[in-house]
């Protein structure tokens, strides 16, 4: 299976649009506009999978750098991160319950004290 990378798309565009617009390339196994977890709003982009490279690599010459809903948008393929990798993302950013990804984060060296501000 391949999963290609689209984004640029339109903050109305949703699943359904998604797969609408890739199905002539063959059979789709997923396609999915990532939304932001607080808001439930489109982050503008989303991931297509299809059964074969043979479609996906049709889709991404046919579909890059194209109107789509009424934005130009960019098709790449997509590379799956490592678990660890994935992982390591969630607790490098930091933040705490319904702050999401990177609300106050970062990493910190506990036993060390704040450095001290500079006056003006």
């Amino acid at each position: 299976m391949a999963k290609l990378f689209v984004h640029g798309l339109s903050w109305h565009t949703n699943d359904d649009t998604l797969r609408d617009g890739f199905q002539q390339f063959g059979e789709i196994q997923e396609a999915i506009v990532v939304k932001d977890r607080a808001t439930l709003r489109s982050r503008g982009f989303g991931f297509v999978r299809f059964a074969t490279d043979a479609e996906a690599d049709a889709a991404m010459s046919a579909m890059n750098n194209q109107e789509f809903d009424g934005r130009t948008i960019r098709v790449d393929k997509a590379f799956d991160r490592p678990l660890v990798l994935r992982v390591a993302s969630r607790v490098a950013a930091g933040g705490g319950q319904n702050a999401g990804y990177g609300g106050g984060g970062g990493w910190r060296n506990n036993n060390q004290a704040p450095a001290p501000e500079q006056g003006n």
